[in-house]
């Protein structure tokens, strides 16, 4: 019965916000958004802490904008993902573009696989959609949400242009296939883990329990890997898919070494990223949870 209403919340809300025309969602999903940020203190409390802990120069005021602004931009994502099975190429001109789709198509061009490490930064579900409508279909590394009705309407819009996805629960396998036959997988590298499957590497300079899976694939694969972050360009008023340069990964012949060095590389481009747009990160995510042994924990 649960299960039910709330996929049914859910299919309403999509159903809504895509019928309504693009300014007028986002509008309504910004209202969504900062009503969120009013009514559950408890995530204001976990986005404030990690603003406190990666710029612990910044005050009150500075952190506290950021994070008002976040949850104006995670409104916008809501609108943009309803509205997403409007988007055609031609109508996505006026607020969608690339930047650096040259670095993208130079490493796929290597028939090893691309390996794109992103996160929850900008309008992360309209990246991967996006890089489909323009014709480069990609799987994604995701996890099952617990209402399965939810989790397959999400997974429809998400794969309306060829994109796969790939579950957490099971992707090794099929990760390591995609590598094999050339093709583009993005994994969000942003969230809080636990060991085996994370080793601890720096993000903005505190030890982060981190997925290593990227790099083990790509250490066996010799998979090209490179940052993809969808993110708000103000002064354009348009997202802008960014694709950074390739990320050239260590390979001494220790793998568990390898693993670690070239994972803090990964996170070390997300870090570079967010510090160039800290309102679009998802700070209410507690992501230094894991602490190594014998620390105190963060929140």
């Amino acid at each position: 019965m649960q299960e039910s209403l709330e996929f049914a919340v859910v299919w309403g809300l999509v159903r809504l916000l895509r019928l309504l025309p693009g300014n007028v969602a986002r509008a309504v999903g910004v209202g969504i958004g900062l009503l969120a940020f009013r009514i559950v203190p408890r995530l204001r409390s976990v986005g404030l802490r990690n603003l406190e802990l990666a710029f612990p120069d910044w005050n009150h005021k500075q952190r506290y904008d950021v994070l008002r602004n976040l949850y104006r931009h995670l409104g916008w994502l809501l609108a943009e993902f309803c509205q997403m099975p409007r988007y055609t190429r031609e109508n996505s001109r006026s607020f969608l573009r690339y930047d650096g789709l040259d670095r993208y198509l130079a490493a796929r061009d290597k028939g090893k696989g691309v390996l794109i490490v992103t996160g929850h930064l900008g309008a992360w579900e309209l990246s991967s959609f996006y890089h489909s409508l323009m014709g480069y279909p990609m799987s994604m590394v995701i996890r099952r949400l617990d209402n399965a009705r939810v989790d397959g309407l999400v997974n429809h819009i998400r794969c309306l242009h060829g994109n796969r996805v790939l579950h957490k629960d099971d992707f090794a396998r099929g990760l390591l296939g995609a590598m094999r036959q050339g093709e583009t997988v993005g994994i969000l590298m942003d969230t809080n883990m636990t060991p085996p499957q994370g080793v601890f590497v720096p993000f903005f300079g505190k030890p982060a329990c981190t997925a290593s899976g990227l790099a083990r694939v790509a250490l066996k694969t010799g998979a090209a890997v490179l940052p993809g972050f969808m993110l708000w360009e103000k002064a354009e008023q348009k997202y802008v898919l960014h694709f950074g340069d390739e990320i050239v990964f260590d390979r001494t012949g220790d793998d568990e070494a390898d693993t670690v060095t070239n994972t803090a590389k990964c996170t070390a481009a997300i870090e570079a990223y967010v510090r160039q747009y800290p309102d679009q990160w998802l700070w209410v995510h507690r992501r230094w949870k894991t602490r190594p042994e014998g620390e105190p924990p963060i929140y």
